[in-house]
C-alpha cells in the first residue's frame, strides 16, 4: 500500500474494530517516518509526495465507507468484517478506477471470506487468486511456540488459528463428547477416592447445576440441576450433597449472586472456592475442559442435557483476536460451566492434584 501511495495512488486499510485500526495506524506512521506531507490523526489519513493517500479505517459501520474512489483496499481480518463492507461499500469504490483488493484473515468457518477464498481456487475465476499459509510458514515465529499452542489448545481451535483451516463446525468447542459419555451415576463416595464440586448458579431463567467429580478416576459421578428454588434452599441442597460426598473443594462461580451465596456457605464451614468469570478467565476454563474431553482424560455421564449443552456450545473469535465462549441464543450452559469448574478444581491446585 505504501508503494502504491508513493506512485500517487489512494489506498485504504480496513480493520474490524477501532482498536485494531489504531494499531495499524501507529505501525504505518512508524514505517513512513517523515515522508508524509500531511497527517490527519482524526481521519487516520496520510498524504504522501506525488498525491498518494493512505487511510486506516474501521469497518464497524459499512455505510461510513461508501463513496470514495480507491486504487487499493486491504481488508484486514476480513472474515470478521460484515460482508457489506466489501459488497456494498468497498467494491463499488474500486470500480471506477479498476482498483484491487487484498483480503487477509484467520478463517472463521465457511462464511463469506471462505467464499472469496474459493473463488481464488477456481481456475475459471482468473481475476481472483488465493493462498493459505499456516503459522509455521512464518520464519519469525519460534516453532516451539506453535508446539506449545498445539499442546494447550483444543484441536479445532489450533487447526483454525494455526493451520488456517476452514472448518465446517467452526463454532463448535467440544469434540468426542459422546465417546466421553461412558461414566455411570454413583450413589456415594468410594473408599480412597477424592471429590470436587463445580457449581454454576441460576434461579428463574437459568438453572443451578452441581457437578461432582472423582479426582483420581477423572470421572463425573453425579450431576444435580434445578431451578425456581430460593437461594436458601439451593444452598441447603448443595450442603446436603457435600455432606454425602465430602468434597475437598467446591468451586463456585462468584459472579452476580454467586458472591453472597459463597460467603454464606463458607460461613457454614464448607470448602467453597470462588471463581470469577471474566473475558480472560473463561477461555482457559473452557479450553481445559475441551482438551480433557478431546484427549479422553475425563469420563462424563450420558445425561441428555449435558451432552446437548456440550455439543451446542460455541466459540466466536472477536475482531480483537480474543475468543468468546457461550451457549447459542436461547440455550443454557449451566452443566458446561459446572463441569468446567469441577475439572478446574481437580487440576489447578484446588485439591493439590495436578494432571499432566
Amino acid at each position: 500500500m505504501i508503494e502504491r501511495a508513493l506512485r500517487g495512488k489512494t489506498g485504504w486499510w480496513i480493520s474490524p474494530s477501532y482498536r485494531m485500526a489504531d494499531d495499524v495506524w501507529r505501525s504505518l506512521k512508524a514505517s513512513l517516518g517523515g515522508i508524509a506531507l500531511e497527517k490527519n490523526e482524526a481521519m487516520r489519513r496520510l498524504a504522501l509526495p506525488g498525491g498518494g493517500v493512505i487511510r486506516v479505517c474501521s469497518g464497524h459501520d459499512p455505510d461510513a465507507l461508501r463513496g470514495a474512489g480507491l486504487d487499493l483496499a486491504v481488508l484486514d481480518e476480513a472474515a470478521y468484517l460484515h460482508p457489506d463492507v466489501w459488497s456494498a461499500a468497498i467494491r463499488p469504490a474500486l470500480a471506477d478506477r479498476r482498483g484491487e483488493a487484498l483480503f487477509l484473515s484467520t478463517p472463521r468457518g465457511r462464511n463469506w471470506f471462505w467464499g472469496l477464498y474459493m473463488l481464488g481456487q477456481n481456475p475459471a475465476q482468473s481475476q481472483w487468486q488465493s493462498w493459505r499459509f499456516p503459522t509455521g510458514s512464518n520464519p519469525l515465529i519460534d516453532p516451539g511456540e506453535i508446539t506449545a499452542a498445539r499442546d494447550l489448545l483444543p484441536e479445532r481451535v489450533f487447526r483454525q488459528e494455526y493451520l488456517a483451516e476452514f472448518l465446517d463446525d467452526a463454532g463448535g468447542v467440544f469434540r468426542k463428547v459422546e465417546a466421553a459419555a461412558c461414566a455411570a451415576v454413583e450413589s456415594g463416595p468410594q473408599p480412597g477416592e477424592r471429590y470436587v464440586f463445580g457449581v454454576d448458579w441460576g434461579r428463574e431463567n437459568d438453572f443451578t447445576c452441581i457437578a461432582v467429580l472423582a479426582v483420581g478416576a477423572r470421572r463425573l459421578v453425579a450431576l444435580d440441576r434445578f431451578n425456581e428454588v430460593g437461594w436458601s434452599l439451593q444452598r441447603g441442597r448443595l450442603a446436603a450433597l457435600a455432606h454425602t460426598w465430602q468434597p475437598e473443594a467446591i468451586w463456585a462461580e462468584a459472579n452476580s449472586i454467586g458472591g453472597p451465596n459463597i460467603e454464606a456457605l463458607q460461613a457454614e464451614g464448607l470448602p467453597v472456592c470462588a471463581f470469577t468469570t471474566t473475558a480472560s478467565s473463561k477461555g482457559p476454563l473452557i479450553e481445559g475442559l475441551a482438551l480433557a474431553l478431546e484427549r479422553g482424560d475425563l469420563a462424563i455421564l450420558p445425561e441428555p442435557v449435558l451432552l446437548h449443552e456440550l455439543q451446542a456450545y460455541t466459540l466466536e473469535r472477536l475482531p480483537s483476536g480474543r475468543f468468546r465462549y457461550g451457549a447459542p441464543p436461547g440455550e443454557h450452559d449451566d452443566t458446561v460451566i459446572a463441569l468446567a469448574l469441577a475439572w478446574h478444581g481437580a487440576t489447578s491446585g484446588g485439591t493439590g492434584i495436578s494432571f499432566v
